[in-house]
């Protein structure tokens, strides 16, 4: 087993800063050894806070160098296939957050060349590492519930990023859902066979400038004969709401709640509890969590659970999905996307 991964945090926006916070105090048998950011002074900036010797404020710089073990990229989606192309042609191991690019075509060619380079790539699907989730996959996987039938997601933001977010997002699909995507796939144990989109703006009027929504639900048929449906909301004004349910056929699995602090408040107007207020707090353990694993996988050789294949499988259902909204009609994955509609954006 290798006794330390050396590694890079590419991009040092709120995600990136917590990955880079995470490596160089946290993370067992990891060695934060450069932090990069093309806006000046934000690399050298984040060194100083968390005690590391180098930064930059160019990718190539760190890909070149021959002691960094592994990238964690956390830039913008847009510039995804480039810094993974850059990543493996370089021999470096490659954690990137989702999506793993917004076109089936772009996936196609990193999927090859992570492939043909021998590097291993995880897909920073946090959930599948959440307490809660990982104990449904368990109890599933032992048969609490016998055969999973139905997925159920609610994906509930407490208001909408700003305008220039949504610019550059890819669209509710990609950006919200693809979370659900993933873990309906993850917690069924299928592949989606099927895909029926629909949405509609409700409270943001911006978002009609970049063609998308701000209240959307997505139907899904998967290969083992189950169904699911997933809601993805901007509009929930009281709080961050993130719950799963699975039905099977011997019982029922529900994940997440409302709670934020198990503290009640009893008065003349009723029983009240906090809500959990925004997703660093509903998630911060699984990025902590998910980054263990990547960092263990390497160590020890192998590939990490969350791999390339999952981030093409799932960024085909939010392309499908995305489809399926804008025509009114349902979309198979059998069918091969044309290369001008493979994208999200």
């Amino acid at each position: 087993m290798k006794e330390k991964i050396r590694c890079a945090v590419l991009g040092l926006g709120r995600l990136g800063y917590w990955h880079a916070e995470n490596l160089a105090a946290k993370v067992k048998g990891a060695k934060l050894a450069s932090v990069v950011d093309p806006l000046a002074g934000q690399a050298e900036k984040v060194a100083r806070e968390l005690g590391v010797a180098a930064f930059s404020q160019f990718p190539e710089e760190v890909m070149a160098d021959p002691a960094i073990d592994a990238v964690i990229i956390a830039t913008p989606t847009s510039t995804h296939a480039e810094m993974i192309k850059l990543a493996a042609t370089h021999g470096k191991h490659i954690f990137v957050e989702k999506p793993i690019t917004s076109r089936l075509d772009l996936a196609d060619e990193l999927i090859e060349v992570i492939e043909r380079q021998g590097v291993h790539c995880m897909v920073g699907f946090m959930r599948r590492f959440d307490p809660a989730y990982a104990e449904a996959k368990r109890r599933i996987f032992a048969g609490d519930i016998g055969k999973p039938i139905y997925y159920k997601g609610i994906s509930r933001d407490p208001g909408s990023p700003p305008p220039e977010f949504i610019r550059h997002s890819g669209g509710i699909f990609l950006d919200l859902s693809i979370h659900d995507y993933d873990i309906a796939r993850f917690l069924l144990d299928a592949e989606v066979e099927s895909v029926s989109a629909h949405g509609r703006i409700l409270l943001h009027d911006f978002m009609q400038e970049f063609s998308d929504v701000d209240q959307a639900i997505t139907y899904l048929t998967f290969d083992s004969g189950a169904a699911g449906d997933i809601e993805a909301s901007r509009n929930a004004s009281y709080g961050y709401d993130i719950r799963g349910e699975v039905v099977g056929t011997e019982g029922t699995l529900m994940i997440g709640s409302h709670k934020y602090h198990d503290v009640h408040i009893l008065n003349a107007q009723g029983k009240t509890h906090s809500i959990v207020p925004a997703f660093p707090q509903r998630f911060r353990e699984s990025y902590l969590l998910e980054m263990e694993h990547f960092i263990e996988s390497l160590r020890k050789g192998q590939k990490p659970s969350v791999t390339q294949q999952d981030g093409r499988a799932a960024l085909a259902i939010a392309i499908a999905a995305r489809q399926s909204f804008e025509a009114g009609a349902a979309v198979s994955l059998h069918t091969p996307t044309k290369p001008e509609d493979s994208s999200v954006v």
